[in-house]
C-alpha cells in the first residue's frame, strides 16, 4: 500500500517506489547499528580526550613534564584540526598496517571520530572553563578547596552548562559525519545507501532518501538539545 501512495508522488513510478521501501529499512537499519552508536561512543570518548587536553592546557605549567605534555597537548589539537578528517580516517585505516597495525572497520571510525572530537571539543571545553570569572576559583580556595576539589565541585558544573550548545552542535555533525566511515567499509547508514543505489542505478532517490533519513534523525537531536538547554535552565534559575 505505501508503495502505491508513493507511485502517485510526481516524478515517481512502481518501481522506484518500490526501491525507496526497500531501501528504507536497511538504512536505518545502518543507522541504529552503527552511524548513532559510532557517533556516541566516538563523542563520549572524545569528550574524555577534551576534558583531559583543556585541563592540560589550563593549569598552571610549573613542571617540566607539565611544559612537555602541553606541547603534545597543542600540537595534538593543530594536527587534527589543521588536517580533514577524511585523511585522518585512512591514515589510521590503510596507513597503520605499513607498521604492523591492522584495525577493524569499526574500531578504526571509533578512534578516528574520536580524536577528531576530542581535538574541536577541547577548545570548547577550554573556553567555557575560561569563561568562569576567577572569583569562582578564589571562592573555592578561601573555604579550603584545592585547586582540583574547586574545579570538580565548582568550575566544571558552570563550565559544562557553557559548553551544552556548541558540545550538542558538535554531536549533531558527528552525527552525519559517520557517513565517512562508509569509506572504510563500515555498513553505516550511508554505505546501505550506497549498496541499494549501486544495485539499482537510481543514485539520486536512493541518496535523496538518506538526507531525508539523516535529516530526521539531527531534527529529532535538536529538539533533544533544545529541551536539555531549557533544563538547564531551570536549574540555574532555581
Amino acid at each position: 500500500m505505501l508503495v502505491d501512495l508513493l507511485a502517485k508522488l510526481p516524478f515517481m513510478t512502481a518501481d522506484k517506489a518500490a526501491i525507496v521501501t526497500d531501501a528504507f529499512l536497511p538504512m536505518v537499519k545502518g543507522g541504529l547499528l552503527y552511524s548513532i552508536p559510532l557517533a556516541i561512543v566516538s563523542f563520549i570518548c572524545g569528550l574524555c580526550i577534551a576534558l583531559a587536553v583543556a585541563m592540560v592546557r589550563i593549569t598552571p605549567r610549573h613542571a617540566l613534564w607539565h611544559k612537555l605534555l602541553y606541547r603534545v597537548a597543542r600540537g595534538y589539537v593543530s594536527a587534527i584540526r589543521g588536517t580533514p578528517m577524511l585523511v585522518q580516517l585512512f591514515i589510521i585505516f590503510y596507513g597503520l598496517p605499513a607498521f604492523g597495525v591492522t584495525l577493524d572497520p569499526f574500531p578504526t571510525a571509533i578512534i578516528a571520530f574520536s580524536l577528531n572530537v576530542g581535538a574541536y571539543a577541547s577548545e570548547t571545553v577550554r573556553a567555557a572553563i575560561l569563561s568562569i570569572p576567577k572569583g569562582q576559583w578564589e571562592a573555592g580556595s578561601s573555604v579550603g578547596l584545592s585547586y582540583m576539589q574547586t574545579f570538580r565541585h565548582v568550575i566544571l558544573p558552570q563550565g559544562f552548562r557553557v559548553a551544552i550548545p556548541p558540545l550538542s552542535n558538535t554531536f549533531i555533525s558527528l552525527v552525519k559525519e559517520t557517513s565517512l566511515a562508509s569509506l572504510v567499509l563500515v555498513t553505516e547508514l550511508f554505505k546501505e545507501a550506497q549498496i541499494v543505489a549501486s544495485r539499482t542505478y537510481e543514485f539520486m532517490l536512493v541518496y535523496i532518501e538518506a538526507a531525508l533519513i539523516y535529516w530526521v534523525i539531527c531534527f529529532v537531536l535538536t529538539l533533544l538539545q533544545n529541551r536539555l538547554e531549557a533544563r538547564f535552565d531551570r536549574h540555574i534559575a532555581k
